[in-house]
């Protein structure tokens, strides 16, 4: 019976009783039911005796189904009688003790009524039973209520005039009180769980955590950096490509000069990024000049009206009147421009295809031949106003990489995959890559970028592929395209002796394969099944060296994967022929205990830019006169064997990419560049 109800059939009992005892005892008015939301009922006159509650429940934060005891301790006259409600001013089932147990499974507000039996009655404070639906595994088993924190803020970059929104939340009995800071300096209007700012300026960067106490504790949250950075406005909505080509070359391992690290990593990773991007990406390593010339060919072949073409290249190289040429892995000691691929008749070649945007990036040095070397002024082939130059270094300076034991990476393309998923004009995100390094200590002095553009438009690499009204051209791309990134189907062999063995492929390159082998669960009559794998004809791995080797390995497949056996295949751009892959099975017979080997082949075709057939290049002589004479045009003189020597004898001479040890303190002045070991004959 509600307590309305109780009041009005009592109360004229009760006022005959206090006549004739003749005792001024005075009443509550009835509860009205706003008294029943706010705070405790005021009372119309003051009471000879009252009841008074001396201690008042706690609110509390537990997790759901956490079992949470609510109390209250009053003092009064006679046997005092208890009622706990809920906020909507129902009665709590059972809930007729001082103590009330419950089963916590939604947020709700409490309060308790305190009666005796003269019809006096008190209501407690109200208190919240927060209930948080989040992880628990956290909790202690035997947790007595002081503050747990169950989410911590996160680090955040918010834009200027954004809306900020930091969270923590905590477990705790009471329930937890909530400071945060900033800077080490606390926040005064900020005690809620949730920190939030409307509109955030840049006096709000900085590093903030919060402070999360009740009476039995004090925690902390890990401190976390918000950044305020300026709105990036997107692009016109017009600017879109019909397609995204990109040729990544990277030459390591040189016949006649020092060798390199970084390449690996270096085309691996960007390849990576730009086909997040949306690019069709060839990744090569180690090409002779024939091949980087035919890789080029097919490159050529895949651009068109509106395209983006992306050519970028690590490995040595240096400047020559003005030019800038790529030393190819066959290039003899000393080397001319005649040994080299030149970059500038690349981006000729990439307008003439009426590309919308042409993009070179070159991560190698840029040393002249010699002293008279007139400074180069770039100026595009045709005023197209689409090209762009990224040099990881500028004109007579050399290009480093870094090795820190791990991992190998040139400088500059380390910055450069640090920013080119960014939805900004290319030249800004060029820009970055120069500040980054800019500020890198280990090449301080030595290394700058340097950046060369004629684009008029806002163009990114990350704008969109539109691929309306060209279909057609689409579809010749696919079909060059496919063909230098076709891999092998999936195997599955089945022995004589009942074992299988599962045979995949994966591309690591465009022209490094690897071949694993897996076997699966083992016959009923065989032990110890092991499985090699090689090929024919048999292709050299050139990355098993020491060092090179983790670093290639590093790339084949994630930890979760194991093959009992791997190949690598490398330089399949001079593959003229199919490859077979060898199986050899080996396994222990169990009823003979002898060991036995079984075998199988499996013809793979040309797989990947086997296929392009590089070393048929059609116009490889006409090139090389073409080149020759480019050469003489451009300041080269008649006497070639004069010119060598000239150029052994004298000071300036051509420079290779040096590495540089990250663990180191610095460069000092004593750790100049190394030059090309050719200049030492």
């Amino acid at each position: 019976m509600c307590f309305f109800l109780f009041v009005c059939l009592f109360r004229t009992h009760f006022e005959a009783l206090l006549t004739c005892c003749h005792e001024t005892l005075l009443f509550f008015q009835p509860l009205k039911n706003e008294q029943m939301t706010g705070s405790r009922p005021m009372p119309s006159q003051m009471m000879i005796r009252e009841i008074v509650i001396v201690r008042h429940p706690v609110s509390v934060c537990v997790p759901v189904n956490h079992k949470v005891t609510l109390r209250v301790r009053a003092e009064g006259t006679g046997i005092l009688s208890y009622q706990w409600f809920t906020e909507d001013e129902r009665e709590v089932p059972g809930g007729t003790q001082a103590d009330l147990t419950i089963r916590a499974q939604k947020t709700q507000r409490f309060v308790c009524r305190v009666n005796d039996h003269l019809l006096n009655f008190v209501f407690s404070d109200w208190v919240k039973v927060k209930v948080l639906d989040i992880d628990k595994s956290g909790l202690p088993i035997d947790w007595q209520g002081e503050p747990h924190i169950a989410i911590n803020p996160k680090s955040q970059k918010v834009k200027h005039g954004a809306k900020l929104t930091l969270r923590c939340a905590a477990f705790g009995i009471p329930a937890p009180h909530y400071q945060w800071h900033r800077n080490g300096q606390p926040l005064l209007d900020k005690t809620s769980d949730t920190l939030q700012i409307d509109c955030v300026k840049a006096e709000h960067a900085g590093w903030y955590l919060c402070s999360v106490s009740n009476v039995l504790e004090e925690r902390w949250t890990e401190p976390v950096q918000v950044e305020i950075v300026e709105p990036v406005l997107a692009p016109p909505a017009h600017l879109t490509a019909t397609d995204k080509v990109a040729l990544l070359i990277g030459n390591l391992n040189y016949t006649s000069h020092p060798g390199l690290m970084a390449p690996i990593m270096d085309v691996h990773e960007l390849a990576n990024l730009l086909q997040q991007l949306g690019f069709r990406v060839v990744s090569l390593l180690d090409l002779t000049r024939e091949e980087m010339l035919a890789a080029t060919d097919k490159f050529i072949q895949l651009l068109d009206k509106g395209v983006y073409g992306l050519f970028y290249y690590a490995g040595h190289g240096y400047e020559h009147a003005g030019r800038n040429y790529l030393v190819a892995v066959d290039a003899p000691q000393p080397y001319q421009t005649e040994n080299c691929v030149c970059v500038q008749r690349v981006m000729h070649r990439m307008q003439e295809r009426q590309t919308a945007l042409s993009v070179i990036l070159l991560d190698t040095c840029r040393k002249w031949y010699n002293q008279d070397c007139v400074p180069s002024a770039i100026t595009p082939l045709a005023p197209s106003g689409n090209t762009v130059y990224g040099y990881g270094t500028c004109e007579d300076a050399e290009a480093f990489e870094v090795q820190d034991g791990g991992k190998s990476t040139g400088i500059f393309t380390k910055y450069l995959n640090r920013h080119i998923l960014q939805s900004e004009k290319v030249t800004h995100v060029l820009e970055k890559v120069s500040e980054d390094l800019g500020r890198d200590p280990l090449i301080t002095g030595k290394q700058a970028v340097e950046i060369k553009h004629t684009v008029k438009e806002p163009r990114s690499l990350a704008d969109k592929v539109r691929t309306t009204g060209h279909t057609r051209e689409l579809q010749l791309r696919d079909v060059y395209w496919k063909q230098a990134n076709e891999l092998p189907r999936k195997k599955h062999l089945v022995f004589h002796c009942g074992v299988e063995v599962e045979v995949s492929f994966s591309a690591l390159f465009s022209n490094v394969l690897v071949a694993f082998a897996t076997v699966k669960p083992k016959g009923n009559h065989t032990l110890d099944c092991t499985v090699t794998l090689s090929s024919i004809p048999s292709m050299e791995d050139i990355f098993s060296q020491p060092g090179r080797s983790v670093e290639m390995d590093s790339l084949l497949f994630n930890k979760s994967h194991s093959p009992d056996c791997t190949l690598r295949l490398c330089s399949l751009q001079k593959l003229k022929e199919s490859i077979i892959i060898k199986v050899d099975l080996h396994y222990t017979h169990m009823d003979t205990k002898l060991r036995h080997t079984e075998s199988q082949q499996i013809d793979i075709g040309k797989p990947l830019v086997a296929s392009c057939q590089l070393y048929r290049r059609k116009h490889a002589a006409n090139d090389r006169r073409q080149e020759s004479a480019s050469a003489q045009s451009m300041g080269n003189m008649s006497n070639h064997k004069s010119q060598q020597h000239q150029t052994l004898a004298g000071p300036h001479r051509p420079y290779t990419r040096k590495a540089v040890c990250t663990a180191k303190t610095g460069i000092t002045r004593s750790n100049e560049p190394e030059e090309n070991d050719e200049n030492e004959l």
